[in-house]
């Protein structure tokens, strides 16, 4: 009995002791530590929501929009999870599909991710991002995933705001387009993944692309409070989002629409022609007032996501590449437009400005014979006629006599190469570094780059010379491949006399593109000064205040004295008078603005000649130059003169339009925009 009590008391001590260890611990837990219990329990149905910022328009320089954007109902679904729930989300899908009335495979495949082996559609950013799968829908159809999200959970449906293009297809290349982030640019990005909403677009090309990070803004952050079935209780802190900035432009959508119309007809009429760029730039400022390039395409196929077809069609040879911008990225050789850097470097290398140059229809050097452009043959003429009628033969003998000065195929020492100096003096060789991604540097061939290639490739031409082209069906051809593949093995980098012929008429190797030759004759009838051509003007909030102004930076300064540039601006104001390109300009008011310009036509292996006209106007103070390339287009002055002709008719108002009416000028006063439009509530005020 007395064990058995002594059991019991063992038995209430324990029993005790554990009450007390039990209030001692409930004790803690509600008041030493039970602020803390607190947060955490909140915590846990605690939810941080992004909240994107508008991304900011994109202006003219009259404060016109060139792209805006628009408000629609977006339903978007959250994949990861889907991707949680026992069934992978599928019956939420098929409850989804005849709602929004697209198939429940369709729905499938855009919410997957896009990857090695999987074609479009599909989703290419972040797997954490709410994919967007409908735009524009009903208000019915939103209340219906709105009210019933136990149905639909991971659905959302919200207004969003997309970009509208109201100009369509103009300057598209130009302007650049949106694409889902993905998770490698969160990484790489320095910036980004702090002010990420998860639903933002990056910009992919063009303005979109460089400003990126000012147009974006800044996402605001709500903290919500959730009950077990996600739905929103409480919002405990909120901070708005911040608008992007919006970016104004240097182009004139008024220019730029003239451009643009002006190179559609230079495409048709010439149907062989298979690319344009137009670029006209304001010699002042070295700002880009339009610059357009065909083909083009129409920029809504990226809004809302793109299809696999049209992806491909704007990659493909058989569509001419649409994307790709041929004013900055296609490079072409320039042929007699070139002659304004290959008469520069004459006159510096010692050629008298004044004196008399020798025009026979052929020129004969190191055993090869030259032609003049339609075997024409001037006699003793001044360097001013030569330009003025692109004398080729006057061009020829002075690239010739420069080579042998520099020692022809032997140099001793180092060579002065004038012709290659004053070219990459003038900006030729090297990005402008203009504010678009994507630009080529062209080239500017020399006896260093020629040594250069030749190490580069001996390895390959020297088996070449040996094993020959058998996988080419003609022997003619193969023949002759294997030839010239002995001449590159032996004697590759030699810097032969045809080379330095060629170079200086703008053929060749030479290469160069539409905006490099815009900025080299805006440098010649201007101040001088080589500029980084810029088409962003400033970036302003949206209630009007500058952000800053983004300046135009020079690069240098023509080696020429202003008595050169003023003889060669004088020698080209007189080629659409009496010189290459009268046919072209006869009937032109003249008295209401002078022009002045250089035809150019360029060989091209296998293909018709490129068409250029690069000209400026008022020829006595040039304000604006406009380059015109055709590629495919045939001579200089059959089809890139003409058009450029359209677009000084459009700018000044010369002449009568289609409607028999006189054009009305796009600047009336022959002057860009001085001032920034003033920008009020995101929008230019009248």
């Amino acid at each position: 009995m007395t064990r058995l009590r002594g059991r019991l008391l063992v038995l209430q001590v324990l029993v005790i002791a554990m009450i007390v260890v039990l209030v001692v611990r409930l004790w803690q837990v509600q008041v030493v530590q039970g602020d803390r219990y607190v947060v955490v329990a909140t915590e846990t149905r605690t939810r941080e929501v992004r909240v994107p910022a508008v991304r900011g328009s994109i202006l003219d320089s009259s404060g016109q929009p060139l792209v805006r954007n628009r408000t629609s109902l977006v339903v978007s679904i959250d994949r990861s999870r889907l991707e949680r729930m026992p069934d992978g989300g599928a019956a939420v899908l098929r409850r989804l599909s005849p709602v929004l009335g697209i198939p429940y495979e369709k729905l499938k495949t855009q919410i997957r991710a896009c990857g090695p082996g999987v074609s479009k559609p599909c989703w290419p950013g972040s797997p954490y991002t709410p994919i967007p799968v409908a735009e524009h829908v009903k208000t019915r159809q939103a209340l219906q995933i709105l009210e019933r999200q136990e149905d639909f959970p991971g659905v959302t449906a919200e207004i969003q705001a997309r970009r509208d293009y109201p100009h369509g297809k103009d300057a598209v290349q130009l302007l650049g387009y949106l694409q889902p982030v993905t998770e490698q640019e969160l990484e790489k990005r320095e910036g980004l993944k702090a002010n990420y909403s998860g639903v933002d677009l990056t910009g992919r090309g063009g303005l979109e692309a460089t400003y990126d990070a000012a147009l974006r803004g800044k996402p605001g952050l709500r903290r919500v409070q959730v009950d077990r079935m996600g739905k929103v209780i409480k919002v405990d802190q909120r901070s708005d989002p911040v608008p992007g900035d919006i970016l104004v432009t240097s182009i004139d959508e008024r220019v730029q629409r003239i451009v643009e119309k002006s190179l559609d007809q230079a495409m048709r009429e010439t149907p062989q022609s298979d690319g344009a760029a137009g670029v006209v730039l304001d010699v002042k400022t070295g700002r880009v007032v339009a610059m357009a390039s065909r083909p083009n395409y129409d920029p809504k196929v990226w809004v809302g996501g793109i299809s696999e077809k049209d992806y491909r069609w704007l990659l493909s040879d058989k569509s001419g590449k649409p994307l790709m911008s041929r004013a900055i990225s296609g490079t072409f050789a320039p042929g007699s437009t070139f002659k304004i850097s290959s008469a520069s470097a004459m006159i510096a290398d010692g050629a008298s400005l004044n004196g008399a140059y020798e025009c026979p229809s052929s020129y004969t050097a190191a055993g090869r014979s030259y032609s003049n452009a339609g075997g024409m043959s001037l006699g003793s003429i001044s360097l001013h006629t030569a330009l003025e009628k692109s004398c080729d033969t006057v061009f020829y003998r002075a690239g010739y006599e420069q080579w042998k000065r520099d020692g022809g195929e032997k140099p001793t020492g180092t060579p002065k190469e004038p012709m290659t100096h004053m070219a990459k003096a003038y900006g030729f060789g090297h990005r402008t570094g203009i504010d678009l991604p994507g630009e080529s540097p062209g080239l500017i061939p020399s006896r260093e780059w020629k040594k250069k290639l030749w190490n580069s490739m001996k390895d390959t031409m020297c088996r070449r010379a040996k094993t020959g082209y058998p996988e080419m069906k003609n022997a003619a051809k193969a023949a002759y491949a294997k030839r010239l593949a002995h001449e590159n093995c032996v004697e590759g980098y030699i810097w032969h006399a045809y080379e330095a012929i060629n170079f200086s008429i703008g053929q060749g190797a030479v290469l160069v593109t539409p905006l490099q030759l815009a900025r080299a004759y805006a440098a010649l009838v201007g101040d001088g000064n080589v500029r980084s051509p810029r088409i962003g003007w400033a970036l302003v909030r949206p209630d009007g205040t500058l952000v800053k102004e983004i300046p135009v930076p020079i690069e240098g300064h023509l080696p020429i004295s202003d008595e050169v540039r003023d003889y060669i601006r004088k020698a080209l104001a007189q080629v659409p008078v009496t010189g290459t390109a009268a046919a072209v300009f006869r009937g032109f008011d003249f008295n209401r603005v002078k022009v002045g310009g250089k035809t150019g036509t360029a060989e091209v292996y296998g293909k018709n000649d490129t068409s250029w006209f690069a000209s400026f106007a008022p020829a006595d103070n040039p304000r604006f130059v406009a380059v015109v390339m055709v590629s495919q287009g045939g001579w200089g002055a059959s089809t890139a003169a003409p058009a450029v002709r359209r677009i000084w008719e459009g700018i000044f108002g010369v002449g009568k339009g289609e409607d028999g009416k006189p054009l009305k000028p796009a600047l009336p006063d022959g002057r860009p925009a001085a001032r920034l439009p003033v920008i009020r509530d995101g929008v230019a005020a009248q």
